[in-house]
């Protein structure tokens, strides 16, 4: 493996895709929310380094993280503080600089605002008093778990994403009994303190077989991706001590055993036959999944057999 590789050139081909950007649609009078990296100063993006350099004020979760991040990139836009407990004050402030002409970002400490973090009360009274919001999308912690373990197919995309768990015990079971209830993989973010305490909850909720991924310190230098039956959770973690540090997304799986619905209905053979005269497997499988409700992985693999079964 080369390990001398050599940058891209920052003169042209940054520069064309720089300049390209730049003369883009910048409109005023806007909010733009606005991904930051989850780690890795690297993973913020150009469009994103734009829309902060061109307001004229960013509203910032936490002003002083916010800051290490414009300083590493150069960005001396002015700050405003915009988190949970001022946040009706600071929509209000940033409609008035709104109704002045002013463009304004908004960014949480990490990933995407009002995902699990500060800003959509900020984005509902922004468009309520019609002004614009333009999302400027980037890095996730939630899409960063998804791509690296693996959990979801093409056939299949679904997940669920749950966010924090509740703190206390007896909320935390009840509130992944309903979530795990869902045949579909669940995303959940976890602070490390809790980290224990919610595997051996999900223990408890869904048995020792089902599959759990842990993913934690994405984008980071000790980014770790781990997948495993919840029932060896607590060995993973007594494994190495560093694995109770850092910011954990947790993936409890889709059950293995779940019901699936008839496939075999004669409605849902004729309408995979009628669309497979005119469309691919893929298509026809989309498409009959949203007329029957039946996942489209099931009616995948149900048009192929049809399509075999008549060549």
């Amino acid at each position: 493996m080369n390990q001398n590789v050599s940058p891209p050139p920052a003169g042209d081909a940054w520069s064309r895709v720089a300049e390209r950007v730049a003369e883009q649609h910048w409109p005023a009078s806007t909010l733009y929310v606005v991904a930051t990296p989850i780690g890795n100063l690297g993973d913020l993006g150009l469009r994103a380094w734009h829309a902060l350099q061109r307001a004229d004020v960013i509203a910032a979760e936490d002003t002083r993280a916010s800051r290490t991040l414009l300083d590493a990139w150069g960005v001396a836009t002015p700050l405003m503080a915009a988190h949970r407990h001022n946040e009706a004050a600071a929509a209000q402030a940033i409609c008035g600089r709104l109704e002045q002409g002013q463009r304004v970002a908004l960014v949480s400490d990490a990933g995407a605002p009002a995902v699990s973090d500060p800003g959509a009360r900020i984005v509902r009274a922004v468009r309520e008093a019609g002004f614009k919001v333009v999302p400027v999308p980037g890095p996730s912690a939630v899409i960063a778990a998804l791509m690296g373990s693996g959990v979801t197919t093409d056939e299949n995309p679904a997940y669920a994403f749950a966010g924090f768990a509740p703190s206390k015990a007896a909320a935390r079971q009840r509130w992944l009994r309903t979530w795990c209830a869902l045949p579909a993989p669940v995303v959940m973010f976890e602070s490390p303190h809790r980290l224990a305490a919610t595997l051996a909850d999900l223990l408890e909720v869904c048995g020792p077989d089902r599959r759990l991924t842990v993913a934690r310190e994405l984008t980071k230098r000790f980014e770790e991706i781990a997948t495993f039956p919840m029932g060896e959770g607590a060995a993973w973690l007594a494994a190495d001590a560093h694995r109770e540090q850092g910011e954990f997304v947790l993936i409890a799986h889709a059950r293995e055993d779940e019901p699936v619905q008839d496939d075999a209905d004669p409605r849902t053979d004729a309408l995979l036959d009628a669309l497979l005269e005119s469309l691919s497997l893929r298509d026809a499988a989309r498409v009959a999944a949203k007329v029957s409700g039946l996942p489209r992985d099931v009616l995948y693999n149900r048009a192929l057999a049809r399509k075999k079964s008549s060549e």
